[in-house]
């Protein structure tokens, strides 16, 4: 049997990783500016974090939602002190695509409609429901336009104004940044003019905050930033390091019902344990504020850099626009220069490390990065 050839892989065979770096089976060894797609959040192999998961399996792997798990509420504890949202409530599922498709599903329950609002260049995941509110035409198939969804630009708060107007929106979804889409920001202002918008038309607000969340933006969440709290926040990638898990958090304004929402692998045991080593370091280490930290002067040195258009971003959630196509700039770092980064795009670097990256690993990857522009060819 074959793999399904669904992803153009680089010839590289990741074995091993420690902290901001991996390594491959010929032993190079890469620096890891891009973190598995904001996957690693505390760092690669922590011995805190594998030290909680092997005790864990050594304990109990897995059981069913049908009897209680007091480490689901463990976390649901920790997670709301670390994010501020502790009158939330937590449902545990175990991807990010997941997370929106809960979301969204919620949301229409709660409203009684179907028609929701997204975002041009927008991205929330691949299940049918996720995909249908992603603006790429490519990944959505026929069975996945089961409701209406209008995207609109971003930061047009005239435009999100006329459509809700209609009285037929169940809810508005938006990324805290927007990753795949280029790193955009929609600015603080309009998030809180969505804020109130979405209030006075009773529809529900979905900040997606999968790739940007979780300390990533030097703040627990991105929208944080604009002082709002969203109805549903979704939440997934580093959350668990690694380990597979997602999440939502929701307002006090949903009730609750007996099978409203279910899965069968969400908040098991080691996913659980997986993400309160992550809240646990996170919190010990002090990571939001270095993401905070290192992401401001990594920003700072990139836009003194010659050859590049434009960078984006907050925290250690940055995107370096260039006017040309980076292909070959993103290959000779990969290949020449053993560093990891991800693209949004042809013209777009898209920096995600682990949010421990320290001053000294950025100012290496500085370094390199220089090498590689346009005028140094």
């Amino acid at each position: 049997m074959k793999l399904f050839d669904v992803y153009p892989l680089f010839d590289i065979n990741v074995v091993q990783g420690k902290g901001c770096h991996v390594y491959d089976d010929k032993g190079n060894e890469y620096l890891d500016l891009y973190g598995g797609h904001a996957v690693i959040s505390v760092g690669h192999t922590h011995p805190y974090y594998v030290e909680k998961l092997t005790a864990q399996l050594h304990r109990l792997a897995f059981y069913s939602n049908s009897v209680i798990n007091k480490l689901q509420v463990e976390l649901a504890e920790k997670l709301g002190r670390a994010s501020g949202y502790d009158d939330y409530s937590l449902f545990l599922i175990n991807s990010g695509a997941e997370a929106n498709e809960n979301a969204l599903k919620l949301a229409s329950f709660h409203t009684g409609k179907k028609k929701v609002v997204s975002f041009a260049h927008s991205f929330h995941g691949r299940t049918s429901a996720a995909v249908n509110v992603t603006d790429n035409p490519k990944i959505i198939a026929p069975i996945n336009h089961t409701f209406e969804v209008v995207y609109l630009p971003l930061n047009n708060i005239e435009a999100v104004r006329r459509e809700l107007a209609g009285g037929d929106v169940c809810a508005v979804v938006i990324e805290g940044i927007q990753g795949v889409g280029g790193i955009q920001l929609p600015s603080d202002e309009f998030l809180r003019q969505l804020r109130q918008a979405c209030t006075d038309t009773a529809t529900v607000l979905i900040v997606d905050e999968i790739q940007s969340g979780y300390g990533r933006s030097g703040k627990f969440f991105a929208h944080q930033y604009a002082g709002i709290r969203p109805d549903i926040i979704t939440m997934a990638k580093g959350m668990g390091n690694g380990f597979p898990i997602g999440g939502l958090l929701i307002s006090p304004m949903f009730t609750p019902s007996y099978g409203m929402l279910g899965t069968t692998f969400g908040g098991n045991h080691l996913a659980c344990t997986a993400a309160i080593a992550v809240l646990d370091i996170m919190e010990s280490e002090k990571l939001v504020d270095n993401a905070a930290r290192v992401g401001a002067w990594l920003m700072e040195q990139l836009k003194q850099l010659p050859g590049i258009k434009e960078v984006r971003g907050r925290g250690l959630m940055i995107g370096i626009e260039f006017e040309a196509p980076i292909k070959e700039l993103r290959t000779s770092l990969l290949f020449d220069y053993k560093v990891f980064t991800g693209v949004a795009g042809a013209h777009v670097i898209r920096l995600l490390p682990p949010l421990c990256l320290s001053m000294e690993e950025a100012a290496d990857f500085i370094e390199r990065f220089k090498k590689v522009l346009p005028s140094n060819a």
